[in-house]
C-alpha cells in the first residue's frame, strides 16, 4: 500500500500566538480539508497524531493506481491550503504550512487496531519530517509507480534511524491531473493479425453499409488492447477519430468519456442543450435518456460528413448509465457510418453478461496472451543481443505472454544494469505488482481463498490440494471454474493420481496471490500442504525435494516471525532436502545438489555438526571443480567442529583437507594424508563412526593411489565402499568406485579381470563416468582401438553436454591421448592433450595436470619435437609432488629420452634408471613397463644394445603379466626400429 504522512509546520509557535479554543478550530478546519482531499482520491485516514495526518491507499480496497491516488491527494491538499489559509487569515489571523511524505511498500494491516504497520509507514513518516515547508517528498518505490505521471526533482538522501543506507527521495513538482495508464506502445506489435483483420472488416462494413458497428476488444491488463487499436487507427484514412476514457474514481465520472468526445466534436446548438449538463453549462438537468439521445445525434451529425470512429477505453470502469448510452447508440443509429471501438478487461462481462449479445452489429474479440514464439520475438526486439539465454527464459516464463509484463521486466533489467551492471534475477516490477494486487482484490472472497491456497503449491496446483487447505465451506470446483473464466488460471495436464490440475495464467499472478498471504498463514499452509503431499505424492520422482521445500518454507517463515524453534519441523525439512540433494549427486547434477545440500545445512542448529551433510557439501564443491573452495571449506569445517567440541568432525575435516590438498597444494600431500589417517584410525574405530571411518579409508586409498601403491589402495577403497554400503548411502559408494577401478587398472590385476570386475559393478553418476574413462584406455591396451575411440568420442560428447570440466580433462589430457599413443597416432594424441591440459589449468588443478604434462611430453617426443617434450616434462615435474609416483616416473622418462637425443647419454641413462627405481617401488605394472621401455630407448641411443634389449624384454614381461597386448607389441616395434637405426 501507499502511505501519506503530512503535518503542520510551526504548530508549537502557532499555539503560542492564538488561544487554545481558536487553535482547536484552526486544526479542525485543517483536518476537515485533509480528510476531504484524501477521501476524494480513495484513501483512508488511519489516524490524527497531534497536528499530523496518516492516511493509507490500498486499504480496505486495493487499486492498481493507489500510489498515483496518494500523490494526487497530497497535491490536492497542498492546493486546497490556499483557500483554507485565506479563511484562516480572515478568522484567526494565521496561516498554515504543510510538509508531506509519500511512500509505498509492504505493510501488515487488518489487525484489531486496523492500523497499518511496517517499514513503509516508518519511511513515509521520515520523509515527511525531512520535507521543507510546502514540500511533498516521494519515496523511491512510489516514484517507480507514478513515474509517467509526475515531474520530480531529486533531493539529498534522507538519513533514517535503523537504515544502513540513506533513503532516496524526490520532491514533487507537479502531477498529471488526468487519470489514465501510461503509454506502453513503444515496442513493435507482434501477432494479432487475425484480430486486426476482424477489426478492419468491421470498419469496412461501417463504410460500405453506412451503419453503426459495436466492436469490443476484451483482454487482461497489458495484453495489447490499446496497441491493437493504435495499429488499426494508424491505417485509417479519411475517418474522424475521437476518444474518451473511463476513469476508476473521481467526481462526475459517469459521463466523463462522453464529455471528452463531445468536446472533441464541438457539439453544435441543435444538440448542445441535451449535453449541456455534462459539458458544465448552466442548464436544467437532463435525464440519462436525453443525454444518450443528444450524444447519438452528435455522432450522427458528424458521420454525415464521413465515417466516425469513437474509441472508449477501460469501459470495465464505466458506470451503468454510460454503458447504457453506448448500447443506445449501437441500437438506434441509422444510416450513420459509426464504429464504436471499446476496450475492456474481462471483468466487464461480470458486470454486463449480455454485452454485445443479441446485436447483429456487435463483435467481441478476446485477446489471449502471446504464444511462446511470439513472446520470444517481442523479447528479442526489446533486449540487447548480449543478454544471456537464462535471463530471456526467466522473463518469458514469468511474463506468460503478456506484452506489458515483458516490457516492464525488460525495463527493470535495464534499470538494474544501469545501476550495478547485474540483472541475473527477475523481480516483479512494482507497476505489475500493483496491477495484479488490484485485480485479485476485486475477486469474491471465496475465489481469493482458492487462488491463495493454490499459490502455496506453486504455479501448477491440484484441486484436491486446494480442498485440503481451504476451509470446509469453500466450493472449490465451482470457484476454480470461475477463476478459469476470469482468465486467472487454466486447466493443466500435469495431473497427480488422476487429480485435476490447474496452472496460473502468469507466474506473476501466482506470486501476487501468494504475497498477499501473511507469513504466519503461509507457514501453516506450507506445512499442511506437505502433509497432504506426503499422502498423495508417492508417484513423484522429486517428492523429497518438493516436500523439503514446503517444510523449509514453513520453518523459515516461523523463524522470521520469532516463533520458538520447531526442532521436529527443522529436522524433517533437512532430511528431505538432504535426500533430494544426494539423489541429484547420483545423477551428476552438481549445481542442484549443492543448492539442496546447502539449504539442508542451513537447517542444522548452530551448536551441531551434521557430518554427512558437511562432507557431502565439501565433495560436491570438489567434484564441481571448485578445488580451492573445497580445500578452504574443509579448514572452516574443522574450526567450527572444534568450537562446538565435536572431535570426530574435526578429525574428518582434517582428513578431507589433506585429501583436497593433493590437488591444490600437492607437495608432500600423499605422505601427510597417509600419516593423518594412521593417527586418526584408532580414535575413529573406537568411536565406531562409520562415516568417519569411510572418510579415513577413502583418504588412505587416495594417498596410496598417488604413491603408486595400487594394491594397498584397492584394499582401502574396497573397505571404504563397504562402509558406504553399510551406511545406506549410494552416493558415497559412487565416489569411491572410480578409485576402486583405477587401483585395479593401474595395479597388478590383469586387464581382462579388471574389465570383468567392472562389468559386475553397479555404478551411478560420477562413478559411471570414472568407470568409462578407464574402460576406454583398457580397450586400447588390449588392441581394441576402434572400440576405444568410439567410447572416447561418446564420453567427450556427454561430458560437454553436462558442462563438467575436470572429467573431460581426465579424458582429453590422460586417457584418450594414451590410447592414441598406443594406437600409433601421436598427432591425434597431442590435439586431445592440449585441450585437456588447458581445462586443468583453468580449474587450478595441479595433481592430474602434472601427470598429463608427462603424457603430453611423451607425445611431443614421438612427434620429433624434443624441445617441447622436455619443456612439458619439466613443467610436470615443477607442478608434481615428490610423492606423486606416476608423475615422477613419467616425466623422468621423457627428459631422459630427450637428453639421449641431444647426446647427453650419461645424464640420460641416470635419469632413466631413477625412473625405473621409482617404478620398482610401486605396483603399477604398466607404469613400470613404461619406465623400462624408456630406459631401453635411452640405451639403444647410447649404443648399448644388449642392455637396451634386456630393459625392453623386462618391459614386455610386465605388459604381458598385465595383459596389455597392444603395449607389448608397441614396445617391441619401437625397439626394433631403434635397433635398426643403430645399425
Amino acid at each position: 500500500m501507499t502511505v501519506l504522512f503530512c503535518d503542520v509546520t510551526g504548530s508549537t509557535a502557532l499555539g503560542e500566538r492564538i488561544d487554545p479554543e481558536s487553535l482547536r478550530n484552526v486544526m479542525a478546519r485543517y483536518f476537515e480539508t485533509a480528510k476531504a482531499a484524501i477521501e476524494r482520491h480513495g484513501g483512508t485516514v488511519e489516524k490524527f497524531i497531534g497536528d499530523a495526518v496518516m492516511s493509507v491507499f490500498g486499504v480496505p480496497v486495493v487499486h492498481e493506481d493507489d500510489a498515483l491516488r496518494a500523490v494526487r491527494a497530497a497535491d490536492d491538499l497542498r492546493r486546497a491550503l490556499g483557500p483554507l489559509n485565506e479563511e484562516l487569515e480572515e478568522r484567526f489571523q494565521t496561516r498554515l504550512q504543510l510538509r508531506t511524505g509519500v511512500n509505498t511498500g509492504e505493510v501488515v494491516t487488518g489487525t484489531e487496531e486496523r492500523l497499518a504497520t511496517g517499514d513503509a509507514v516508518n519511511v513515509a513518516a521520515r520523509l515527511e519530517q525531512a520535507a521543507q515547508p510546502g514540500e511533498i517528498l516521494l519515496g523511491e518505490e512510489t516514484l517507480r509507480l507514478v513515474r509517467g505521471a509526475v515531474e520530480v526533482e531529486p533531493v539529498a538522501p534522507v538519513e533514517a534511524k535503523g537504515k544502513s543506507e540513506p533513503l532516496a527521495s524526490y520532491k514533487l513538482v507537479q502531477v498529471d491531473r488526468e487519470t489514465g495508464d501510461r503509454d506502453h506502445t513503444t515496442a513493435p506489435m507482434v501477432g494479432r493479425e487475425r484480430q486486426r483483420h476482424l477489426l478492419e472488416e468491421a470498419f469496412a462494413n461501417v463504410v460500405a453499409d453506412r451503419t453503426c458497428q459495436l466492436f469490443t476488444i476484451l483482454g487482461t491488463a497489458g495484453v495489447g488492447k490499446s496497441r491493437l487499436a493504435s495499429e488499426f487507427l494508424g491505417g485509417l484514412d479519411g475517418a474522424t477519430v475521437v476518444s474518451g476514457r473511463c476513469v476508476s474514481y473521481g467526481e462526475g465520472i459517469s459521463y466523463f468519456p462522453v464529455t471528452e468526445v463531445a468536446i472533441q466534436l464541438k457539439a453544435d446548438p441543435a444538440v448542445h442543450a441535451g449535453l449541456a449538463p455534462i459539458l458544465g453549462d448552466d442548464a436544467a438537468p437532463s435525464s440519462s435518456d436525453e443525454i444518450a439521445w443528444a450524444f447519438r445525434k452528435l455522432l450522427e451529425q458528424r458521420a454525415a460528413d464521413g465515417p466516425v470512429v469513437v474509441i472508449f477505453d477501460d469501459i470495465h470502469w464505466g458506470e451503468p448509465t454510460f454503458l447504457d448510452l453506448i448500447e443506445h447508440v449501437a441500437d438506434f443509429s441509422r444510416e450513420a457510418p459509426i464504429l464504436l471501438l471499446c476496450m475492456a478487461r474481462p471483468e466487464l462481462l461480470d458486470m454486463r453478461q449480455s454485452w454485445g449479445g443479441g446485436k447483429l452489429n456487435a463483435t467481441n474479440v478476446l485477446l489471449e496472451p502471446l504464444g511462446t514464439d511470439e513472446a520470444a520475438e517481442l523479447l528479442t526486439s526489446l533486449l540487447p543481443a548480449e543478454v544471456e539465454d537464462g535471463l530471456r527464459t526467466r522473463i518469458l516464463d514469468a511474463a506468460g505472454g503478456n506484452p506489458l509484463f515483458v516490457q516492464e521486466m525488460v525495463a527493470m533489467v535495464a534499470e538494474r544494469q544501469a545501476g550495478n551492471g547485474e540483472a541475473a534475477e527477475i523481480a516483479v516490477p512494482p507497476t505489475i505488482q500493483a496491477l495484479l494486487a488490484a485485480r485479485l482484490d476485486q475477486l469474491d472472497s471465496h475465489e481469493r481463498v482458492v487462488l491463495e491456497r493454490g499459490s502455496v503449491e506453486g504455479n501448477i496446483f491440484h484441486r484436491s490440494a486446494v480442498e485440503a487447505l481451504a476451509p470446509e465451506e469453500q466450493e472449490v470446483p465451482r470457484q476454480l471454474m470461475s477463476l478459469v473464466r476470469k482468465e486467472l488460471v487454466r486447466p493443466d495436464r500435469a495431473q497427480l493420481s488422476g487429480d485435476d490440475a490447474f496452472r496460473f495464467r502468469h507466474l506473476l499472478i501466482r506470486n501476487a496471490a501468494y504475497d498477499a498471504l501473511p507469513k504466519a498463514e503461509r507457514a501453516d499452509l506450507h506445512q499442511s500442504f506437505a502433509a497432504w503431499l506426503e499422502e498423495h505424492g508417492a508417484e513423484l520422482v522429486e517428492l523429497d525435494e518438493i516436500l523439503g521445500y514446503h517444510l523449509e518454507q514453513a520453518w523459515r517463515y516461523r523463524a522470521e516471525l520469532g516463533a520458538a524453534p520447531d526442532r521436529e519441523l527443522m529436522t524433517a525439512a533437512r532430511e528431505r532436502l538432504a535426500s533430494a540433494g544426494r539423489r541429484a549427486l547420483l545423477r551428476s547434477d552438481l549445481a542442484a545438489a549443492l543448492n539442496l545440500i546447502e539449504r539442508a545445512l542451513a537447517l542444522v542448529p548452530d551448536e551441531e555438526i551434521d557430518l554427512l551433510l558437511e562432507t557431502d557439501r565439501l565433495n560436491t564443491i570438489f567434484f564441481a571443480d571448485q578445488l580451492q573452495a573445497a580445500y578452504e571449506g574443509a579448514a572452516e569445517l574443522g574450526e567450527r567442529a572444534a568450537a562446538v567440541g565435536d572431535s570426530t568432525a574435526e578429525r574428518v575435516a582434517t582428513l578431507e583437507r589433506a585429501r583436497f590438498a593433493g590437488f591444490v597444494d600437492p607437495e608432500g600431500s600423499a605422505h601427510r594424508l597417509e600419516r593423518l589417517v594412521d593417527e586418526a584410525l584408532p580414535e575413529l574405530e573406537q568411536a565406531g563412526n562409520e562415516l568417519a571411518l569411510y572418510v579415513a579409508h577413502y583418504g588412505r586409498g587416495s594417498a596410496a593411489h598417488m604413491q603408486g601403491h595400487m594394491d594397498a589402495g584397492r584394499e582401502a577403497m574396497d573397505r571404504a565402499a563397504g562402509l558406504a554400503d553399510a551406511l545406506g548411502q549410494p552416493h558415497l559408494v559412487a565416489w569411491v568406485q572410480p578409485y576402486r577401478l583405477a587401483t585395479r587398472f593401474h595395479g597388478t590385476t590383469p586387464i581382462e579381470e579388471v574389465l570383468a570386475w567392472s562389468a559386475e559393478q553397479e555404478t551411478v553418476g560420477l562413478g559411471t563416468m570414472g568407470f568409462q574413462l578407464n574402460r576406454g584406455l583398457a580397450l586400447a591396451m588390449l588392441g581394441r582401438f576402434d572400440e576405444a575411440r568410439s567410447l572416447s568420442a561418446e564420453l567427450e560428447k556427454e561430458l560437454e553436454e553436462r558442462g563438467s570440466s575436470v572429467s573431460p580433462a581426465l579424458l582429453l589430457a590422460m586417457m584418450a591421448p594414451e590410447a592414441e599413443r598406443i594406437g600409433g597416432d601421436p598427432a591425434a594424441a597431442l590435439e586431445l592433450s592440449e585441450r585437456g591440459c588447458r581445462i586443468f589449468e583453468e580449474a587450478g588443478e595441479k595433481s592430474w595436470l602434472s601427470s598429463a604434462l608427462g603424457i603430453k611430453g611423451q607425445t611431443y617426443y614421438e612427434l620429433g619435437d624434443v624441445d617441447e617434450a622436455f619443456e612439458a616434462a619439466a613443467r610436470g615435474l615443477e607442478l608434481g609432488a615428490s610423492d606423486d609416483a606416476y608423475t615422477q616416473i613419467l616425466t623422468r622418462g621423457v627428459q631422459a629420452k630427450v637428453l639421449a637425443r641431444r647426446g647427453s647419454f650419461s645424464e640420460a641413462e641416470g635419469l632413466a634408471r631413477e625412473a625405473c627405481e621409482l617404478a620398482d617401488a610401486t605396483d603399477m605394472s604398466c607404469a613400470k613397463g613404461g619406465a623400462y621401455e624408456d630406459l631401453g630407448h635411452v640405451l639403444y641411443l647410447a649404443g648399448k644394445p644388449a642392455e637396451a634389449e634386456r630393459a625392453i624384454e623386462h618391459a614386455v614381461e610386465l605388459y604381458h603379466a598385465k595383459g596389455a597386448v597392444a603395449m607389448s607389441e608397441r614396445a617391441q616395434r619401437i625397439a626394433a626400429e631403434l635397433q635398426a637405426a643403430a645399425g
